[in-house]
């Protein structure tokens, strides 16, 4: 018999940042173990930070959190980055997705995959057709993580002053875990009673 899950995603709220600023932090030290340079400059990590706090501010982060409420990992959703899509791609039938990250501690519980698996039933939900991304152009290994998962990469955008630009996409409504769905659960009374099925609908753009 398969066990219960016991994480579920949330909205991400002011008193989340400390846990989440923690999982940057292990982020970046577990990338260098990796031997990749993504986020080692300092400048691109704190204008990130600042954009992080905005989304939230703004509503278009998301946690998942284990049943005492730990985070286990973390999505935003955002607008268009101009400097890598353009009118030609069409942006507005797509959902950006940006700053996936998962614990350590959390690693096998396939939480990246399943969150994407969201993020894709939640962009087919509003009418959308592409689920994008855009990574660091050097880290391979994340590009291939993608890959698997069923991005296909578009182009690599090279703009100087910045360091990501390797961008893919991958079908709204696309699910590469259909049978272990995460559940979604409100910020206010949350108690991780929420139906599995239920996809939280979040302003476009």
């Amino acid at each position: 018999m398969k066990s219960t899950r016991t994480e579920y995603l949330r909205p991400a709220a002011a008193n989340d940042v400390p846990a989440l600023l923690a999982l940057r932090v292990e982020a970046e030290g577990w990338l260098r173990t990796k031997g990749t340079d993504q986020w080692s400059d300092p400048e691109t990590g704190e204008r990130a930070i600042s954009k992080w706090r905005a989304s939230i501010d703004e509503g278009r982060a998301w946690v998942v959190v284990s049943e005492s409420d730990e985070v286990l990992a973390t999505v935003s959703r955002g607008p268009v980055d101009r400097d890598f899509w353009t009118d030609d791609d069409r942006p507005e039938t797509a959902l950006y997705l940006y700053k996936l990250m998962v614990a350590r501690n959390a690693s096998g519980r396939q939480l990246g995959a399943r969150v994407i698996d969201w993020m894709s039933r939640l962009a087919a939900l509003e009418g959308r057709t592409w689920v994008r991304i855009d990574t660091w152009r050097t880290n391979t290994g994340l590009h291939a993580y993608y890959e698997r998962l069923g991005f296909k990469h578009v182009r690599t955008e090279t703009p100087s002053h910045r360091r990501s630009g390797w961008l893919a996409q991958r079908p709204a409504g696309e699910l590469t875990m259909p049978d272990d769905l995460l559940s979604v659960g409100l910020l206010e009374g949350w108690r991780g009673d929420v139906a599995p099925s239920v996809a939280v609908p979040l302003p476009r753009g």
